[in-house]
């Protein structure tokens, strides 16, 4: 399915999308305290399931399990349950807001990816906001400083499978529907967790349940949220938008554990999101004065 052109209703999904995933990660990182990944990872991806059977039973079993990318799928869908991962194991190590502060250069890696891997036509401008970008994590980072250390590469990694994880997205996207990319996602990796999950599995507090399936649902909001807003913008014209996942994430993190970025941190944001900001709009004012060219 291809982008069906409704700009405003994408760039306010993403938004959504963004909230939802801040929502989710400050929920998790509560619970990883007490409980491994795997185990809140099975807990999350079976409510996700429960919700794929559902819309696949209202679409039509047949149509929505046949995929027309089942390599790109099961690729896509391992890559998002490692992703998920490594942020869950960079929660453990570092404040919720120095995470994402790190992860605010996955826009910019997925543009670098969607030129390599979809041959998609990048400009200067946007290759520059990508160099701004690493710019920006470095004095996030502080490499010699022993301020964050290898957990900051932990957080970089989760980043780039994240970046990584958008495009399979946008490729999938382009022939599969969301109720099948859901399914397949939900399905592939309960499967994979059912045998993982036992082998460091804690008992559960009966107050940690409601959390635990709040995960799955806000989990399965945010890809579905995701998925559409996808299909109905330009991925490209979408990234910008990814950059509240940063401001959701630090007022999260204030607020429920007392977390703030310091100024280093602050000053690395500010680089990441002005580069791709920047970038972006004389991109799309580039275009858009070609256009009007065309059309004198």
């Amino acid at each position: 399915m291809k982008a069906t052109g409704f700009p405003a209703a994408g760039m306010a999904l993403m938004v959504l999308a963004m909230c939802l995933m801040a929502t989710m990660d400050a929920t998790a990182k509560w619970l990883v305290e007490d409980y491994s990944i795997a185990q809140i990872l099975l807990v999350r991806f079976a409510v996700f399931l429960g919700i794929a059977l559902a819309l696949a039973w209202r679409r039509g079993w047949l149509a929505t399990v046949r995929s027309r990318q089942p390599g790109l799928q099961v690729l896509r869908s391992l890559v998002m349950l490692a992703e998920i991962v490594v942020f869950l194991w960079a929660f453990s190590l570092l404040p919720l807001a120095d995470v994402h502060a790190i992860a605010a250069v996955s826009p910019l890696i997925a543009v670098a990816l969607a030129a390599l891997l979809l041959a998609e036509r990048v400009g200067w401008r946007r290759w520059l906001a990508v160099a701004a970008g690493c710019a920006g994590v470095l004095v996030i980072m502080r490499p010699g400083s022993g301020i964050m250390g290898p957990a900051a590469l932990i957080a970089l990694l989760a980043a780039f499978l994240w970046a990584l994880l958008q495009v399979l997205i946008r490729r999938v996207g382009l022939d599969d529907s969301i109720e099948t990319t859901a399914l397949w996602s939900a399905a592939i990796a309960v499967l994979l967790l059912v045998f993982l999950a036992p082998f460091d599995w804690h008992p559960v507090a009966a107050g940690d349940w409601p959390l635990l399936v709040l995960v799955g649902l806000l989990g399965a909001a945010a890809h579905l949220v995701l998925f559409r807003a996808l299909q109905v913008a330009p991925a490209s014209m979408l990234q910008p938008f990814a950059y509240t996942l940063v401001v959701w994430a630090t007022v999260m993190g204030y607020v429920l554990f007392g977390e703030f970025p310091d100024i280093w941190t602050l000053a690395g944001i500010v680089i990441v999101i002005a580069g791709g900001l920047y970038a972006f709009s004389r991109e799309r004012a580039s275009r858009s004065a070609h256009w009007q060219e065309r059309r004198q």
